[in-house]
C-alpha cells in the first residue's frame, strides 16, 4: 500500500524576494478585474462544523470553486487575468481601465489586432484560457498532456479553441506549446509555471488566483471571527499555493497561518525538493499516472518556490487513494454539514485532512502542525467533477479505496 509521506521544511529561508507578487495591492487589482465580470460571484465558502467537532478542531472551512464562473474550478480567475494584463502591456492601457465590457469590445480587438493564445492543461486551465479567448474574440490552441479525459477535452472545444490530446507528459505539453507560440505571429503562452526567462505571465495568473485567497481570507474571518491558524493548499507545478501562501502571508505578516502543501506522490517535485533541504527545486519526469490530474506536474514554478520554501511548514505525498477518500468525505457530509462536490486535486487536501486526525501513525505529525482544539483550519476545493464519470467511480463505486 502506497503511504503518506511528509517532511519538515528546514530549508534555509531567503528575503522573500519573490513574496511581493502576491501584494495586497496586486491581489486587489485582480479582484477589481473580475469583479467586472457579469458572470462573478463570490464562490462559498462552506462550514463543515460536524466534521470539525469529529475532528476535535473548533473551525474547518473549505472554499467550494466549483461554482466560479459556471466552470467547475478556478483556474479561469488566473488565465483571464494573465490575458487581461498581457493586453494592458501591449496596449499601453492601465489594467484598471480593462474592465469586462472594455475587452470584450470590438474597438479593442481592432487595437490588438489578432492574438492566438496558447497553454498545456489537463482540462481545468485550458478550460478557462480558452473560455477567456473566446469572450475575447481571439483564438486559443490548447495542447492536453496523454490520459487527458474526453469530458475534459470536449468542454475545451465547446469554447472554440484548438485541442489535441499529445503523446506527452504535461511539462513536455508546456514545452511544445511554448515553442508553437513563439512560431505563431501574434501568439503568446499563457501558463501558470515559470521557468528562467519567463516570469511575467505566470506572476499575473498567480495574482489572479488571489481573488479566490482573498474571497476565502473575507468569509473565514466573517464567519469565524478570527483568521485561520492553518490553510491547507493542494500544489501541481505550485502557483496555486504561492498564490494562497503569499496572499496570506502578506495579509497577516506578524501572526501568519501554518501552511501545509499536498501534492499527489506521482509528481511530488515539491516535496522531493523539501527533502533535498538546499533550497533547490527537484524535477520528477515520467508519465505521473494519477487521478489527481491537475496535480501531475513534475517541474516547479520557480518563482512560487521561494515564496513556498520560505513559508510552508510541511510538504506532503500522498497517494491516489488519500484523493478518493477527500472526494467521498466531501460528497457525502456528516447530517448538518454542506455538501461539497470535489474532485480529485480539488480534494486531495481534504482527504489528507481526514487522514491526518484519523490515523495515530500521523499522530507526531499533528503535533507539529500545532492542531488542537483550538484550531481553524482552511481549505481549497479548487474544482468540481470536472471528469463526472470518475467521479461516480471513486464516490458511488469506491474506486481508487486505501487497500489494507
Amino acid at each position: 500500500m502506497n503511504s503518506i509521506k511528509w517532511i519538515e521544511n528546514k530549508m534555509p529561508k531567503t528575503e522573500d524576494k519573490e513574496l511581493e507578487i502576491m501584494a495586497l495591492c496586486n491581489v486587489k487589482a485582480a479582484r477589481a478585474f473580475h469583479e467586472s465580470f457579469p458572470q462573478y460571484k463570490v464562490t462559498p465558502l462552506a462550514e463543515l462544523k460536524e466534521l470539525a467537532k469529529f475532528y476535535g478542531i473548533k473551525d474547518l472551512f473549505i472554499k467550494d470553486e466549483s461554482y466560479r464562473f459556471g466552470l467547475n474550478a478556478f483556474k479561469v480567475l488566473g488565465g483571464s487575468f494573465a490575458m487581461a494584463r498581457y493586453i494592458s502591456k501591449l496596449t499601453g492601457r492601465p489594467i484598471e481601465e480593462l474592465t469586462y465590457d472594455v475587452l470584450t469590445s470590438p474597438e479593442l480587438k481592432k487595437e490588438t489586432g489578432d492574438i492566438t493564445f496558447f497553454s498545456a492543461t489537463d482540462g481545468n486551465h485550458g478550460r478557462g484560457v480558452a473560455w477567456a479567448a473566446n469572450k475575447l474574440g481571439q483564438k486559443s490552441v490548447i495542447m492536453m498532456p496523454k490520459g487527458s479525459q474526453k469530458a475534459r477535452f470536449d468542454n475545451i472545444r465547446k469554447e472554440g479553441a484548438v485541442t489535441t490530446i499529445e503523446e506527452l507528459n504535461y511539462d513536455d505539453c508546456v514545452r511544445k506549446a511554448a515553442k508553437a507560440a513563439g512560431e505563431t505571429p501574434g501568439g503568446v503562452i499563457v501558463q501558470d509555471t515559470a521557468w528562467e526567462g519567463y516570469e511575467e505571465i505566470p506572476a499575473w495568473i498567480m495574482q489572479g488566483y488571489g481573488t479566490m485567497a482573498m474571497e476565502a481570507d473575507q468569509q473565514f474571518s466573517e464567519a469565524a471571527k478570527e483568521a485561520p491558524s492553518h490553510v491547507f493548499v493542494q500544489a501541481g507545478v505550485g502557483s496555486l499555493a504561492g498564490a494562497v501562501v503569499g496572499y496570506f502571508a502578506n495579509r497577516y505578516p506578524e501572526n501568519p497561518p501554518t501552511f501545509v502543501v499536498v501534492e499527489s506522490d506521482q509528481a511530488d517535485c515539491l516535496y522531493k525538493s523539501a527533502c533535498a533541504g538546499d533550497g533547490g527545486i527537484r524535477i520528477v519526469d515520467g508519465d505521473m499516472q494519477t487521478i489527481m490530474v491537475g496535480l501531475a506536474c513534475g517541474e516547479p514554478n520557480t518563482s512560487s518556490w521561494q515564496i513556498l520554501k520560505d513559508k510552508v511548514a510541511v510538504f506532503v505525498s500522498v497517494p491516489d487513494w488519500v484523493a478518493a477518500n477527500g472526494m467521498r468525505v466531501l460528497g457525502a457530509p456528516l447530517a448538518g454539514d454542506t455538501r461539497v462536490v470535489s474532485g480529485e486535486s480539488g480534494a486531495a487536501p481534504a482527504g489528507f485532512l481526514y487522514s491526518l486526525m484519523t490515523d495515530e501513525s500521523l499522530a507526531p505529525l499533528r503535533e507539529r502542525l500545532g492542531i488542537d482544539e483550538k484550531s481553524r483550519i482552511l481549505l481549497f476545493s479548487t474544482e468540481g467533477d470536472t471528469d463526472p464519470e470518475n467521479y461516480r467511480r471513486v464516490v458511488w463505486d469506491g474506486a481508487c479505496a486505501k487497500k489494507l
